[in-house]
């Protein structure tokens, strides 16, 4: 394997050279708002390739990844705020702070008490900040919901599993504003159970999109592809892949 500075090193001088008179133009015209979508992306992309395992795939989508932190980080340079060399030794200094008990004097702790003792730390250096400041506002929104009320939980603001289906339940929402808060407690019942929401509607949407594909196939077959097929064609052959596919999905009826 290559030494790991040499391959930064290489690709640092390559943006350079990229960002460089010269270089290439639509490179040299990004700034760090440009590129914040290109960002999200090659993140999402990199954790679809973790969640499968893909390793070879998951090598090529860090390395977009680093190409984005290296690129922001050459936009501040030329700016005069900050540089990669920065960068590193920031998150390097960081974690040395929140891992007393590797860097400081040693202790063992369970990951439980690591996790507890990494936000009372951060809580500390942050004491200006509101509470939920450290949670992006780029993060999508379910994702965001289950964060707020995992931190909540932190200070004792929590529920208890066995409350919060029969406030589901009582709680039937009307309009947007209740829908909202319908979908609030309903995450906060996932992550009580020990779920993250977003992993879980995730696999649902999976689920769903398979069966859809192996409904589409079936139809296919019959000769009456979507768009031609009758909504009765299309419910009988939803229910005919539903024992096919496996995992189950939500009945849907037009």
């Amino acid at each position: 394997m290559p030494d790991p500075l040499e391959g930064l090193e290489e690709l640092l001088q390559v943006v350079r050279r990229l960002r460089g008179p010269g270089g290439c133009e639509w490179d040299r015209s990004q700034t760090v708002q440009s590129l914040r979508p290109f960002l999200l992306e090659e993140a999402y992309e990199a954790a679809d390739a973790a969640e499968a395992g893909d390793w070879d795939s998951l090598g090529k989508e860090l390395g977009d990844l680093l190409l984005h932190i290296v690129m922001s980080s050459l936009i501040a340079e030329e700016e005069g705020r900050f540089d990669l060399g920065t960068v590193a030794s920031g998150i390097a200094a960081k974690l040395r702070r929140r891992h007393p008990h590797v860097f400081g004097q040693r202790e063992a702790l369970t990951p439980g008490e690591v996790e507890k003792q990494w936000e009372s730390i951060k809580a500390v250096e942050k004491s200006r900040e509101g509470f939920f400041d450290s949670i992006p506002r780029s993060m999508p929104a379910l994702q965001a919901s289950w964060r707020i009320q995992q931190r909540a939980s932190e200070v004792g603001l929590d529920a208890l599993p066995a409350d919060v289906p029969g406030r589901l339940e009582s709680d039937l929402p009307e309009g947007a504003g209740e829908l909202g808060d319908w979908l609030f407690d309903f995450v906060n019942y996932t992550r009580l159970l020990g779920h993250e929401p977003e992993q879980l509607l995730r696999s649902a949407n999976a689920k769903f999109v398979k069966r859809f594909s192996a409904m589409e196939a079936l139809l296919l077959r019959s000769g009456t592809p979507l768009g031609v097929a009758s909504p009765e064609e299309v419910s009988e052959a939803w229910r005919t892949v539903a024992s096919v596919v496996s995992g189950g999905c939500p009945e849907v009826t037009r």
